[in-house]
């Protein structure tokens, strides 16, 4: 699989958890969560099985707005997306862009892409 432009982080949490306390944070933050899947859920009603995985979708408009002065094509990946998954070995992951990736993407300057880089926040939320 490759992941390039995406970060990896083990949460200690189960799926669900992991979600919450992120979305709990990112609230907290002055964040909007705008959307919450369970994909596992949905897949479910298909037939397809999934070990457990969430998706959230959540942005800041004063920062994403900042962004999309800069280049309105960021939109393309704005608002931010996180999702959480549980491999078979019941270990629980969370990935997101990696925002350098979305810098070089979209020619952001430095300034504007702090503005979108979760690594340092989902670094602190998972180690509470």
């Amino acid at each position: 699989m490759n992941n390039n432009g995406v970060i990896i982080r083990r949460s200690p949490l189960p799926v669900k958890e992991t979600i919450d306390k992120i979305m709990e944070a990112l609230s907290k933050n002055g964040a909007t969560i705008y959307l919450r899947i369970n994909q596992q859920s949905e897949a479910n009603k298909a037939g397809i099985i999934l070990n457990p995985l969430e998706f959230i979708l959540f942005g800041n408009p004063k920062r994403g707005g900042e962004v999309m002065q800069e280049n309105p094509v960021a939109a393309l990946d704005l608002p931010l997306k996180i999702i959480a998954w549980q491999d078979d070995e019941l270990k629980t992951w969370v990935y997101f862009n990696d925002a350098v990736y979305l810098q070089s993407r979209f020619s952001l300057s430095h300034e504007v892409t702090e503005l979108i880089d979760m690594d340092p926040v989902v670094i602190r939320i998972l180690q509470q």
